[in-house]
């Protein structure tokens, strides 16, 4: 596995880092928000009826996934929550730690990114470092760098 704070500074990505507690939840993270700037996102890992095809969807935090609407974007017929096992083996993440930054592991680049449309709209995104005792504040276009350098197929939708 690749260490992102590696891939970042090869990237020339700059970001600020806040340590902090373990957090498995978006609840658990909020207590920590009101130090860092930037848009707090969710991150679902799921895969498709035939578990030949996974999707990271990152949305804002405090919107809800409406998994019918997903699936008919992207002619699914049907959607289920990936397995630990499944995260380990295409992000290298565990739950609880599930990052945008975990593409960094996914070589083979079978991994389809699916990003809500506000969310890009804002100027910084605050994600976990792979690890759930961190978040990272990174500038929108820097991210975008970051996922260009991945080259997983990113799409962006109203979610």
């Amino acid at each position: 596995m690749k260490d992102i704070y590696d891939v970042l500074k090869s990237l020339e990505i700059d970001y600020i880092k806040h340590d902090h507690p373990p957090v498995f939840t978006c609840e658990e993270a909020a207590k920590y928000h009101d130090v860092m700037k930037g848009a707090h996102i969710k991150n679902i890992f799921l895969r498709n009826r035939n578990a030949n095809k996974h999707y990271l969807v990152v949305i804002p935090e405090e919107k809800r996934l409406d998994l019918d609407l997903l699936k008919g974007n992207l002619g699914e017929s049907k959607l289920g929550f990936a397995s630990p096992e499944r995260l380990m083996k295409y992000l290298g993440l565990t739950p609880g730690s599930v990052s945008i930054l975990g593409l960094v592991n996914n070589e083979e680049k079978n991994v389809i990114v699916i990003i809500d449309n506000e969310l890009w709209k804002t100027d910084a995104i605050c994600c976990h470092p792979n690890v759930n005792t961190a978040t990272l504040e990174i500038k929108r276009d820097d991210l975008k760098k970051f996922l260009d350098w991945c080259g997983n197929e990113v799409r962006f939708m109203d979610l």
